[in-house]
């Protein structure tokens, strides 16, 4: 552990990949047009379309329906998509709880009722033990969500079954046989919209699939853009990717056709709730309505990851990206990241997390008041907070086009 953080001091001055440092934007970088293809209101209309649908919870038809609206959308940029399909068939929740569609968290482990964050993480998770916290959990009283209509629209509840989550890909020019695989879930539950967790992130890799599949965007390598399902029951979807798919890495198929069905993974970059970043609770557990002014895009690896150290230069690279391109928020690195999708990858491709906060201190400490609650709708956020994530676009957008040598015709 003590090499780690040496590295994180020593890659703070001098982060890179391959040796080399990120170019300083030039008058006619490709890069800079890329980022400022961005727009914030874009953004608030992908995150306002997926709201339509709920909180669009695993096994219900308001994901599905969701699904497909992801996968039209990924068409419409013309991006080519495709499947992954899979079963899930959990235990019965303990308890009994027969709420509808508020009923348990879909084989989830409830929040240790002894540790006020309600994430109990002795190890390497980062969890706040001292400070003020303000205990966390998922809402699974209908009746807490005032707005009826949302109410009746999340009200199904989730089945056990088949699953399936999309993605879609651009497929690189003179390496298409390497790629990088951007994420983020699209399932959600707690009665509100899941605006935050995690339209916000959705919606940001949506963006990004919109831009790089414009036809003047050439990369050299492929880039995949993943929607998982399943996040909220213990990463289901990811993991099944993962089951399917590592296998497959580099492999042509047909045999010299050029095509690779599933290039080598190089770096995968995951995105989780995006947008709240307004500090600790109060002493009262109450919180704070407005964004704090040290807001800022938290990149995270894993430190006891089998690839960590590589990791840990990606983060850095992303850190360095973001001071390059983004234009409001800076980005801070962190070790601890846990609870989300990139988990399944890390031990076998370099993998990071971005999200508003950091996972274990702040996340679970209780510094996101929406998180799963019925609160978590359009409605509850700022254009401050929409720029929080869109600048986590503009981080993520930058990095990944200089991996792939990003270019216009």
């Amino acid at each position: 552990m003590k090499r780690i953080f040496m590295g994180l001091a020593i890659l703070a001055a001098s982060a890179s990949l391959d040796g080399q440092q990120p170019a300083a934007p030039a008058a006619n970088d490709p890069i800079k047009t890329l980022v400022s293809r961005l727009d914030l209101e874009k953004y608030k209309a992908t995150i306002k379309g997926l709201t339509a649908f709920g909180d669009r919870r695993q096994g219900t038809t308001r994901n599905s329906k969701a699904v497909d609206w992801i996968e039209a959308q990924l068409k419409s940029y013309g991006c080519p998509t495709e499947r992954v399909r899979y079963e899930y068939n959990p235990a019965p929740p303990s308890g009994g709880a027969g709420r509808g569609g508020g009923q348990g968290g879909g084989g989830q482990k409830p929040p240790d009722p002894i540790i006020a964050s309600g994430e109990v993480r002795s190890g390497p998770g980062g969890s706040r033990y001292r400070g003020i916290t303000r205990r966390t959990g998922v809402n699974n009283d209908p009746n807490a969500q005032p707005d009826e209509k949302l109410r009746e629209l999340n009200r199904e509840p989730t089945k056990p079954g088949g699953r399936q989550e999309v993605f879609c890909t651009k497929v690189g020019t003179t390496r298409p046989d390497e790629m990088y695989i951007i994420g983020a879930h699209m399932d959600g539950h707690g009665w509100g919209e899941a605006a935050n967790d995690n339209g916000s992130g959705t919606a940001l890799v949506m963006e990004l699939a919109r831009i790089f599949s414009m036809p003047d965007v050439q990369t050299e390598r492929t880039i995949r853009f993943a929607l998982w399902n399943n996040e909220e029951t213990g990463l289901n979807g990811a993991r099944a990717y993962v089951d399917q798919r590592a296998s497959m890495q580099g492999k042509e198929n047909p045999p010299g056709s050029g095509r690779y069905p599933e290039p080598k993974w190089l770096g995968m970059i995951q995105h989780d709730m995006m947008m709240w970043d307004h500090g600790m609770p109060r002493a009262d557990g109450t919180w704070n309505p407005e964004q704090r002014p040290e807001a800022d895009v938290n990149i995270e690896f894993q430190s006891t990851a089998k690839r960590a150290d590589e990791a840990m230069k990606l983060a850095f690279f992303f850190r360095d990206a973001n001071e390059k391109y983004a234009t409001d928020y800076p980005a801070a690195v962190g070790p601890h990241m846990t609870n989300t999708d990139s988990t399944p990858f890390m031990d076998i491709v370099p993998a990071i997390s971005l999200r508003e906060n950091e996972r274990g201190m702040h996340t679970g400490a209780g510094w996101s008041p929406t998180w799963h609650q019925p609160i978590d709708v359009f409605a509850t956020f700022s254009d401050k907070d929409f720029r929080l994530g869109l600048n986590a676009a503009q981080t993520t957008l930058s990095g990944v086009a200089q991996l792939t040598n990003a270019r216009l015709k």
